[in-house]
C-alpha cells in the first residue's frame, strides 16, 4: 500500500508544525453486577439467554453476539422483540463521577446504543441530544449546555464543537475507528489550538471489565497504530 500510493500522496500533520498536545486518555473501569454478569456470560457461551420467563435474547451469528455483548456491557440489551432490557446502571454511576470531577465544565458524551442516549437524557435533565440543529451547536459553543449527548456517526466531519468544551466521555465502546477519531476531533487538541484555547483535552473511556469493552479499545488502538505508520511513511521528509 505504501509503495503504491506514495508517488501520488503526501501526509501533513499539524503536530509537526505547531505545539499541539496529545489528549489525556483516562480509563474508567467498572464491573458488571452479579446478575448482569450472569446474563453476559451465558449469552456469550450459548448465544441465547432468557431474561424473563417469556423473553429471550438471541444472537444469530458472531457479529450479532458481539453487538449483544457490548450492549450488556453498557447497561442494557435488545431482546428478540426489539425492546431494551435494562441490566445495570454501572456506566451511569461512572458518568456521575466524571461529571462531578468536571466541576461544572461542559462535557460531550458519545454513545452508540440508542438506549444509552435515552437513559443519559432521562438521568440528567440538563443533557441535550445533538441533532442537525445549528442552534444546539451554537448553544454548546456558548457554554449553555452542560452535557451534550451525541452519536459519533452524527458528530462527524465539519462540526465545530471546540469552543464549548474539552472533555469527552466515550460511554459505549464500538469498533469503528473512523467514527472514534472523528468524534474526538470535534473538540480535539488541533481544534482547541486553532480556536486559541490553551487547555488540555480529556477523553474518558468507561470500560466494563471482563467484557468486550477492553477488547474493542485495544483493537481501536492497534488499528490507529497501523494508520499512523502509513501516514508517517507518506510525509515528505522520509
Amino acid at each position: 500500500i505504501q509503495e503504491r500510493i506514495a508517488p501520488v500522496s503526501i501526509s501533513l500533520s499539524a503536530e509537526d508544525y505547531f505545539d499541539i498536545k496529545q489528549p489525556v486518555i483516562v480509563p474508567v473501569n467498572i464491573r458488571l453486577p452479579e446478575k448482569a454478569e450472569k446474563v453476559y456470560k451465558q449469552l456469550r457461551r450459548d448465544l441465547t439467554v432468557a431474561v424473563t420467563d417469556d423473553t429471550d435474547i438471541t444472537a444469530v451469528n458472531a457479529a450479532a453476539l458481539s453487538s449483544k455483548c457490548l450492549q450488556c456491557a453498557s447497561g442494557g440489551v435488545y431482546d428478540d422483540s426489539g425492546a431494551c432490557r435494562v441490566l445495570h446502571d454501572e456506566k451511569l454511576l461512572a458518568l456521575d463521577s466524571i461529571l462531578e470531577e468536571a466541576a461544572g465544565e461542559p462535557v460531550l458524551v458519545a454513545y452508540h446504543w440508542r438506549f444509552s442516549a435515552e437513559r443519559i437524557l432521562k438521568r440528567y435533565k440538563s443533557a441535550v441530544l445533538l441533532e442537525k440543529d445549528p442552534e444546539i451547536i451554537a448553544r454548546w459553543n456558548r457554554g449553555e449546555i452542560p452535557i451534550l449527548v451525541t452519536n459519533p456517526a452524527a458528530a462527524g466531519h465539519g462540526l465545530n464543537l471546540q469552543d464549548g468544551g474539552h472533555i469527552l466521555v466515550i460511554f459505549d465502546q464500538w469498533w469503528d475507528l473512523e467514527q472514534y477519531l472523528q468524534v474526538i476531533e470535534r473538540i480535539g487538541p488541533t481544534r482547541q489550538y486553532q480556536a486559541g484555547h490553551p487547555r488540555p483535552v480529556y477523553i474518558y473511556h468507561i470500560i466494563a471489565r471482563e467484557t468486550l469493552d477492553p477488547v474493542v479499545l485495544a483493537r481501536l488502538q492497534s488499528k490507529r497504530k497501523v494508520q499512523d505508520l502509513l501516514l508517517e511513511y507518506l510525509k515528505d521528509d522520509k
